[in-house]
């Protein structure tokens, strides 16, 4: 007989807390969400207020018995998922599941994995927050209703596989939009005037406040410089003080953890989870910036044994956002005392980030003295020169913490210091430069610029930045890339000794790393939902429904009448969709005609991406069209004809080798060289364009010798059997099947028989997402698409089948 028995959501979290709680208390995991809407299209029963049909999902029968036969023997039932609207549908569709008697049911929470914390949520349980539950059904049902409703129409109207979503679709447009943007934007020059000066032997830098737009401008204010004597006119030294950043939430937590350790928003989120579950850090998906009393408490302890009382200074955060739950906590560590979190490097980073940036929230501030000169120009009374410098005279938070920025925000760190300077004081002019510098666009969104412009806008919530980064990008809507500068040419004047020379210097300019672009799938969705679906992609709307979701979750709307509100004019809208006409969908455009053929050029949307077509199938003749694959960077809507005509030099023949042809084309997963009906990758520095015949001879030599290196030994009279030499060592290959080879055993010894007797012996792996894994339980975005039939997939040879064959030879 069991008298207690905790429900949590994973096996991580089950570990920490059974080692808290006494032999009264038996901890269980239930993997994530044990229910779920069907896949088909009876899950929501529209007429009848929209009332949903959950079950549980295969890979959760085993644990929904498991559990419900110990809630049976059990005294208590304690559900202890986590403490938002995600974590309380978990606890509900338990209960359901368990068929569980309230009586002898209470739910509990905790914001930390810590003993205190667990002990005190078991001595305060309450029951199942049903309004949060409705919340979270409310966002499930929208979304599942708009996936199945919409998803099918971009089927037949553009291309089968597509989906749209509620914040998915926003999320694109803001990456679309984005990109037309940059790609509208024209570039300007000026020259900006920085002069570099010497007092007392020590150097100065200042610069003319006002830019030149042309050359001949800059050369004349130059020229009027010649001979000029540099005097301070003006000195003033100003006090300020820095204040330390808030202490994170899941979005400025994500913001940082990408601009410092150079994280993805969905590994932040994946690392975080796992110190919280090894109760290092406190939840991790918030809106809010509080901290408790004891939080501030423990940080100003540590603050005051390591660095003195005169850099303590407790606050409070107020969240700008009226939806935040102020009740919750930001992240921050369980014990400000503690440096070390894990083994795990990733975790230990995240973890240093996380509590260096609670402790200097509690920090003084930094007290700063700012000096801005004020510097004459003899020949010219209007144009002054202006330097400023920057002296800490009290560190405060920054002996900790110092904010990172994103691109194109404006970097006010602490500037450099000035050489000691005096009213009337003479500088000498080394030299004088007027440099050409270009205006540039708006900056290309990464992972956590998207989030927190998101969070911005209202749309989404600390449970969904991640899931939806992650769906736009498995979706094909949008692709996280690096891309190559381009090579500019600027202009540089320099005045020295009273002469004006003119330089012609490079610089790379456009190159991208780690940034959003969108796809041309994208674009062509996007505009055909801003066509006929207005409001799914309309940033106010959507940040509406997030707002109604929280009047859900407050008890002051009820869910089935916002449901109602939305899906009226929405299925009207899906419903006169019917007529739209495929033809004036998906991108396609007639750009010319071929100067040397005559024949037409076309760009078009296809099953494998956008592509253009010379000509057209002359059923007559048999002649058929040329076709070639876009590449990275253009795009359907802006791609010329000149441009278009560069792709039809694909495939060309590089050369021979061995008398037979080697190849340079581009295919779905990037440029290659064919030889032998063998494909070899080209690496980034070669261009199919213009590889030559040497370099690809040296790529497919190099190829065969890394393959030859690799290959222990083969089975002639099982081709499907193969030693090999992996990262990790060597390895048996039986099909599909990775096995390992036991220690003691030399791999080149192996006998056939061997290697599918161990193949045999080890299991397969689990199919991903199965119940031993758990569920994304906070993937909320889930915009569902309706299910396909997909073929029965050939029976896959098994290792016994094959064992057997063998030991028939």
């Amino acid at each position: 007989m069991i008298k207690n028995l905790v429900i949590v959501e994973s096996p991580a979290k089950a570990k920490t807390i059974e080692g808290y709680l006494g032999k009264d208390f038996v901890v269980k995991s239930s993997f994530g969400h044990v229910r779920d809407l069907p896949k088909d299209n009876n899950a929501i029963d529209i007429k009848n207020g929209f009332k949903p049909t959950y079950v549980v999902s295969e890979d959760k029968k085993e644990v929904v018995s498991q559990l419900k036969k110990l809630a049976k023997e059990a005294e208590m039932v304690w559900l202890a998922s986590d403490d938002d609207r995600e974590g309380e549908a978990i606890s509900w569709h338990l209960s359901e599941a368990l068929n569980l008697n309230d009586e002898k049911t209470r739910r509990i929470v905790f914001r930390e994995i810590t003993k205190n914390a667990i002990l005190n949520a078991i001595e305060s349980p309450r029951k199942i927050d049903i309004d949060r539950v409705n919340a979270q059904q409310a966002r499930r049902v929208l979304d599942r209703l708009v996936g199945f409703e919409l998803s099918p129409i971009l089927w037949k109207k553009i291309k089968t596989g597509l989906s749209a979503g509620r914040v998915q679709s926003v999320a694109v447009r803001l990456v679309v939009e984005r990109e037309r943007e940059i790609e509208r934007f024209k570039a300007e020059s000026a020259y900006r005037i920085v002069a570099y000066l010497q007092v007392d032997g020590k150097k100065l830098e200042a610069e003319l406040p006002s830019r030149f737009k042309t050359q001949e401008e800059a050369q004349s204010f130059l020229e009027k410089c010649k001979g000029a004597t540099y005097t301070i006119e003006n000195l003033e030294k100003k006090p300020t003080k820095r204040s330390p950043a808030a202490p994170f939430t899941t979005s400025t937590l994500q913001q940082e953890a990408s601009r410092k350790l150079g994280f993805s928003v969905a590994q932040t989120m994946t690392v975080a989870q796992k110190l919280y579950e090894a109760g290092k850090i406190s939840y991790m998906r918030t809106d809010s910036t509080n901290l408790s009393q004891d939080a501030i408490n423990g940080a100003a302890a540590e603050i005051a044994s390591s660095f003195g009382d005169k850099f303590v200074k407790t606050r409070q955060y107020r969240t700008k956002s009226s939806s935040a739950q102020e009740a919750h906590e930001a992240i921050r560590p369980t014990d400000f005392s503690a440096k070390d979190a894990s083994s795990d490097r990733s975790e230990q980073r995240l973890y240093d980030l996380i509590r260096k940036r609670a402790i200097a929230s509690q920090m003084a501030d930094a007290e700063i003295e700012k000096t801005t000169a004020t510097i004459g120009i003899s020949t010219q009374s209007s144009a002054k020169l202006i330097a400023t410098g920057e002296v800490i005279t009290f560190e405060g938070f920054l002996k900790v913490y110092i904010e990172s920025k994103d691109d194109g925000e404006q970097d006010d760190d602490v500037q450099g210091m000035l050489p000691p300077l005096a009213i009337g004081q003479t500088l000498q002019l080394n030299r004088m430069q007027a440099t050409e510098r270009y205006s540039r666009p708006a900056p290309r969104y990464t992972e956590a610029s998207l989030v927190k412009k998101l969070e911005e806008m209202g749309i989404g919530r600390p449970s969904t930045y991640a899931p939806t980064i992650s769906t736009i990008q498995k979706r094909g809507y949008v692709e996280k890339d690096n891309r190559e500068g381009k090579e500019r040419a600027y202009r540089v004047l320099t005045l020295a000794d009273d002469s004006i020379a003119t330089e012609t210097k490079t610089e790379i300019t456009g190159a991208e790393k780690a940034k959003l672009f969108p796809t041309d799938m994208a674009m062509v969705v996007n505009d055909f939902l801003k066509d006929y679906f207005p409001n799914i992609i309309d940033y106010s709307f959507t940040a509406k429904v997030e707002e109604e979701f929280d009047q859900i979750a407050a008890g002051t709307q009820d869910w089935d009448k916002m449901i109602g509100n939305f899906y009226g004019s929405f299925h009207e809208t899906v419903e006169s969709s019917q007529n739209i006409d495929r033809s004036t969908v998906g991108g396609a455009r007639e750009l010319g005609a071929d100067p040397q053929t005559g024949k037409k050029v076309i760009a078009k949307l296809g099953r494998f991406g956008p592509y253009v077509q010379l000509g057209e199938e002359n059923e007559e003749t048999g002649e058929k069209p040329v076709y070639a694959s876009l590449r990275k960077g253009q795009f359907l809507e802006s791609i010329s004809i000149e441009t278009a005509l560069e792709l039809f030099k694909l495939p060309r023949v590089a050369g021979t080798f061995e008398e037979k042809d080697m190849t340079a084309a581009i295919g779905r997963f990037g440029p290659f060289i064919r030889h032998d009906n063998k494909f070899f990758s080209l690496p980034k520095t070669l261009d199919p364009y213009t590889v030559t015949a040497e370099e690809a001879i040296e790529l497919i030599q190099a190829k065969r010798k890394a393959d030859a290196e690799k290959l222990i030994k083969s089975f002639e009279e099982n081709p499907e059997v193969q030693i090999l030499n992996g990262r990790f060592g060597p390895y048996i290959c039986v099909g599909k099947k990775n096995v390992k080879i036991p220690k003691g055993k030399e791999p080149s010894e192996l006998t056939l028989e061997e290697c599918l007797t161990l193949a045999e012996q080890t299991p397969d792996k689990p199919a991903r997402g199965g119940f031993k894994k758990k569920a994304a339980s906070k993937e909320t975005e889930k915009e569902a698409t309706p299910a396909k039939k997909k073929p029965a997939a050939k029976k896959a040879t098994t290792a016994k089948k094959t064992t057997a064959a063998a030991k028939k030879k």
